[in-house]
């Protein structure tokens, strides 16, 4: 080998790369992972080949300008072999071309084989492309040429090439590249956008983060993931990711405040500390941060920020950084523009509840109704939406069934309505910017509403429905303490009504019994003191999810018990703030696992149905897998780590499949719409009617390896 510069993690640079091979008999194979930066022009020359017996090199692997991967014949092996010193050459000449799209900042596997006789490429251990070729080594005037060939990147002509090599070999025979592919993927840094919360978007795909002063700014939370080249997240314990504030436009670290306050600051267990001095540990291929920013845009010249995570042990690599969009930094006095976004998207979602008001919906399919909208879905929304569409059963609603009760076996199941035909399901896009967003008009000529009179007054159900969630969690906090249950259950009759989703209103009547429940889990755990060790609270909490879920013969695994550490957004203690984020995710949850058409499919062990607490990530590569994606109709149920009450969809199951077009589709089960009628004797099991529907035909087991095995 030459001298490679070789980094840490076995990473270098693609300019610093030069091997020298001897070919036995005109056969050899090597295998790379390469990443190229945006700065890269096509079309570029990845390897050159380099003979001693020549002054000039000429193209071995080279990208064309459309992004398509080639390799071309050896020099002294094969007679077509292109001229050197041309890079427009190997146009002229016979090549192996794979049709893929070759991507910029992402990881890419490349696999060369070399015989007298043919050439191939493989790109990420699956597409193949292969070219005959009339091999030189018959004639002995050559057959000694090819005992020293050099591959390398030497730049030069125009050619401009940024970017790093990993894992690269060589191999003296033709080796099965596929296992190569398999075999120590490199790593990227990313940030999880459904994971974001309090952080609003403008125009322009800029992030709003409410900042300043102590008394003013705001905690905003954002969650990075260390992931391979599969996109599976890598368990790198004691490795910590640091987080930093940094000018959009420059790259340079913003100063401290002139009272020499840290511009950027981390909350760990209530205490703030500089984010330079506190950084996150990775925690199975995540970390979680808890921030908040004392500059303002104003301030610095209305200048626009970052948040800059690294992971500096791993190496200063641009694929082990990752920055968020591009932040302004506002007072709190700003507020009332955001709370104008928010009201002209709920007049958008009227006007959208209006129009499927008016026409009738019928029975599509999901491939139908998947339309062009899931495209053009905000990237941030997906704190709020997770990137889904609605899944509702096709049925017919009792619209007069009354809403009742506060116990956690009642707030999901009234005013469902019920299959009695047992059709499949009905799957239907999400038609609103938000769940949580929508609100319609209190003028309605609904009969009921005309001359009551509510203790709540309607000023109160107006900020409701207009606040986000942490307003609204904070309103149902104080509402529950000191309203009967009668006049909560009129305020969520009425936001049902008005917001035109009854997702809201069942959030609204479980806030006491969560509330209530909490608190008294809080007490006997903490026993008044601010921290509780978190392997001793975990108990408590199981004992009291078991309770409420009924699933006495199912406990927490240890990858469900690191999640819900992950969604606390704890280390080894435990704060009240900790167990309340925690709280506000896991209650829905075991209020949905209770219900008699959820309980049996998530105490099932063969096959199992729901594996456990999951992210997206892990049922995503789950289905995709090193070798590629799984068949069409594969699917996996989870429940959404992003929705907490009292989010509209906080509890829901979401199905996780593989489209016909092979790619990953997220799905939201609607509870309005399930098992909501006491007479049941035709209703058909979820798992049935799961797998009646077109689009999923099997049941595919997420494994804590991330290998997904596929059930019937």
């Amino acid at each position: 080998m030459g001298s490679d510069a070789m980094g840490r993690e076995g990473y270098r640079t693609l300019k610093d790369l030069r091997l020298e091979i001897e070919g036995k008999e005109g056969t050899f194979s090597i295998c790379f992972w390469v990443y190229l930066m945006n700065s890269t022009t096509f079309p570029a020359i990845i390897l050159h080949q380099v003979h001693s017996d020549i002054s000039q090199s000429a193209p071995f692997l080279i990208i064309n300008e459309n992004k398509r991967v080639n390799i071309l014949p050896v020099l002294f092996l094969h007679e077509e072999a292109p001229d050197t010193g041309s890079i427009n050459s190997w146009t002229e000449v016979p090549h192996a071309t794979v049709d893929f799209e070759f991507s910029l900042e992402k990881w890419v596997h490349v696999g060369c084989e070399v015989c007298p006789n043919n050439i191939r490429l493989q790109i990420n251990g699956e597409i193949v492309a292969k070219k005959s070729l009339s091999s030189l080594l018959n004639k002995e005037s050559n057959s000694s040429d090819l005992k020293k060939i050099t591959l390398a990147n030497v730049g030069g002509n125009g050619n401009n090439v940024q970017g790093y090599v990993h894992n690269f070999e060589v191999f003296h025979n033709v080796s099965f590249i596929k296992d190569h592919h398999l075999k120590d993927p490199p790593l990227k840094l990313s940030i999880d956008e459904s994971a974001a919360s309090e952080v609003e978007e403008e125009s322009g795909g800029i992030w709003g983060i409410v900042g300043g002063k102590a008394s003013c700014r705001r905690n905003f939370s954002l969650d990075v993931v260390l992931s391979d080249a599969f996109g599976q997240p890598v368990d790198k314990e004691n490795e910590q990711v640091f987080a930093s504030l940094v000018y959009a436009d420059t790259g340079a670290p913003v100063e401290n405040t002139s009272d020499d306050e840290a511009p950027l600051l981390s909350s760990y267990d209530g205490i703030e500390f500089s984010s330079r001095e506190r950084p996150s540990k990775l925690l199975l291929g995540r970390a979680s941060f808890k921030l908040r920013i004392s500059q303002l845009s104003s301030k610095c010249d209305n200048r626009l920020f970052l948040i800059r995570f690294c992971v500096p042990k791993l190496g200063n690599y641009p694929f082990l950084q990752t920055n968020t969009c591009p932040i302004r930094c506002i007072s709190r006095s700003r507020n009332t523009r955001l709370s104008t976004l928010v009201w002209k998207r709920s007049t958008y979602a009227l006007q959208r509840l209006n129009l499927s008001q008016s026409s009738a919906m019928d029975d599509r399919s999901l491939e139908h109704t998947h339309s062009g909208h899931e495209e053009k879905t905000n990237p941030l929304m997906k704190r709020f939406r997770v990137g889904l569409d609605k899944i509702s059963v096709s049925v017919n609603a009792d619209s007069t069934k009354k809403q009742s009760g506060v116990e956690c076996n009642s707030h999901v199941e009234n005013g469902f309505p019920r299959s009695l035909d047992g059709r499949s399901l009905n799957f239907e896009e999400d038609a609103y910017p938000s769940e949580s967003e929508s609100i319609g008009e209190r003028n309605s000529p609904s009969n009921s509403m005309g001359s009551r009179r509510y203790p709540i007054s309607d000023i109160t159900i107006f900020k409701y429905c207009l606040a986000g969630l942490t307003e609204r969690s904070l309103m149902l906090k104080e509402i529950a303490t000191s309203s009967s249950d009668r006049e909560i259950s009129e305020l969520a009759h009425q936001v049902s009504h008005y917001s035109g989703c009854s997702h809201h209103g069942n959030q609204i009547l479980s806030a006491k019994r969560l509330i209530e429940d909490g608190t008294n889990l809080w007490r006997a755990m903490s026993a008044n003191n601010h921290h509780v060790p978190w392997e001793s609270a975990v108990y408590e909490i199981e004992e009291q999810f078991m309770k409420i879920a009924s699933c006495g013969s199912r406990s927490f695994s240890h990858q469900d018990l690191e999640i819900l550490r992950r969604i606390a957004g704890c280390q080894e203690y435990l704060t009240q703030e900790n167990f309340e984020k925690l709280w506000c995710w896991l209650y829905p949850v075991a209020c949905i696992i209770s219900r008699d058409w959820v309980n049996p499919i998530w105490n099932s062990t063969s096959p199992k149905w729901i594996e456990g607490f999951i992210t997206k990530e892990e049922a995503e590569a789950s289905l995709q897998g090193p070798a590629g994606f799984q068949e069409p109709g594969t699917f996996i149920l989870r429940f959404p780590t992003s929705r907490s009450w009292p989010h509209p969809d906080a509890g829901s199951l979401i199905v996780t499949y593989i489209g016909k077009d092979y790619k990953l589709r997220h799905r939201l089960l609607s509870m309005d719409h399930i098992y909501g009628s006491d007479r049941r004797i035709d209703v058909k099991p979820l798992q049935d009617m799961l797998l009646a529907e077109p689009e999923l035909s099997r049941l595919g087991r997420t494994m804590r390896s991330y290998k997904a095995h596929l059930q019937h």
